[in-house]
């Protein structure tokens, strides 16, 4: 079920708070010693907390719906520890902004899913669902994999760089990383506070909008109908021979397929500029990510990954602040041209990864494709169309303009019903 599915059935009798949970708790309990998703669980609280939802008289709009959270996002009753020995046991004394909002929905937080490192390069130990020899993605690793075999219908994770959109590629689950700033990202773990969001995990474009919308703190909207279908820029963009031969084809398949649906799909290039962007998301987010952690460097750093000591850490320690503010100078200039570009099109169509899922535990393939569009503020979905030669999912990326969620929204279950047919 989806959450959406879960709080009509709980609205309408059909189950409860507590079925509901049981049912997660039996998946995880099954699959968990295989797919590792989970950093904490707490099953007897959770139940507990799912049948004083059966009792309560509330029903917000997230009644019944377990949802997990990536384990850099503040909770006040599980640590929230980073991905890191570091911080083990750390126990915040208060939720997360958007942990607390969807409590206050009446969502059941039924666990902390696991992160990499920092939120960083150095992989988690979880596994891809879909194939236990390939790397879920990273970072929101545990939150991708949880949903992806059904032991969740939502979680939320972050993206930074595309720790979101990736995972939901390799796992073969809508992802969705809002417009950066929209949301209040108080209790959650910054890394680089000029590209840092939220992210959700999904199984479908209409949990996406529920969930963003309780994480805003405002009454949920259904996703709206398009007046007609969408205005489409099929973008490859300067990293295109980068994505796999076999991803190329289904990415322009589904270009194909949106235009016979209806949609007005036409080529388009990123403004001048943009193929600089790559190296100014290294340049802001290095810098930024190497001040944030400080005191780690100062304390810990034996206890730092080598993988994290010599890449980003490195970057950001070496880096110097003038070609730090060329960068933010880059990236902000690049948003204003492109805010042009959407005069001429309701939404953009990109790969969502580079290809499947590899094997092994690399969790950050295909950083390049990421970085532009994170870099550029955009809302962005990636969508579960595709299946690739190795049998494994491949998502298609879907972006609009700035504070345009809600168009993303619509488009994005326009191009979903199109693909499906």
């Amino acid at each position: 079920m989806t959450a959406t599915d879960i709080v009509a059935a709980i609205g309408e009798g059909r189950t409860t708070c507590e079925a509901v949970a049981r049912a997660c708790l039996e998946r995880i309990a099954a699959r968990e010693p295989d797919v590792h998703a989970f950093a904490h669980l707490d099953p007897d609280a959770s139940i507990t907390t799912a049948r004083a939802l059966d009792r309560s008289g509330a029903r917000g709009p997230l009644h019944g719906v377990p949802f997990g959270v990536k384990d850099i996002i503040d909770t006040f009753d599980m640590p929230t520890e980073w991905g890191t020995p570091i911080h083990k046991g750390r126990q915040p004394g208060r939720d997360a902004a958007c942990v607390a909002l969807a409590r206050k929905a009446g969502g059941l937080m039924l666990g902390k899913t696991v992160t990499t490192e920092f939120a960083n390069l150095h992989p988690s130990p979880t596994c891809n669902p879909r194939d236990l020899k390939r790397t879920p993605g990273g970072s929101s690793s545990g939150s991708a994999a949880a949903v992806a075999d059904f032991m969740l219908p939502v979680a939320i994770g972050t993206q930074t760089t595309g720790s979101t959109i990736r995972p939901a590629s390799f796992c073969g689950v809508f992802g969705y990383r809002p417009t950066w700033g929209e949301h209040r990202l108080h209790g959650v773990m910054e890394a680089s506070g000029s590209l840092d969001t939220l992210g959700v995990l999904a199984r479908s474009v209409e949990d996406i909008a529920l969930i963003r919308d309780v994480m805003l703190g405002i009454a949920p909207e259904p996703v709206a109908d398009l007046p007609r279908p969408p205005r489409i820029g099929f973008c490859r963009s300067h990293v295109w021979d980068q994505v796999e031969p076999s991803t190329r084809a289904l990415v322009e398949d589904a270009a194909a397929r949106l235009a016979r649906a209806g949609a007005s799909v036409h080529d388009m290039d990123l403004p001048p500029g943009c193929e600089r962007l790559n190296d100014a998301h290294r340049t802001i987010s290095s810098f930024e990510f190497a001040r944030t952690f400080t005191y780690e460097i100062e304390n810990h750093w034996d206890e730092i990954s080598e993988t994290l000591r010599g890449g980003r850490l490195h970057d950001g320690i070496h880096g110097s602040f003038e070609k730090y503010i060329e960068a933010l100078g880059i990236a902000e200039t690049c948003r204003r041209r492109l805010d042009a570009v959407f005069d001429s099109y309701d939404l953009l169509l990109a790969p969502a990864a580079f290809g499947e899922a590899p094997e092994g535990m690399f969790a950050f393939a295909g950083v390049p494709l990421y970085q532009i569009w994170t870099t550029l503020h955009l809302p962005a979905i990636s969508l579960p169309a595709f299946t690739g030669p190795n049998g494994m999912p491949v998502g298609v990326q879907l972006l609009a303009k700035r504070h345009a969620d809600r168009t993303l929204f619509a488009g994005a279950r326009w191009a979903w019903r199109a693909l499906m047919q």
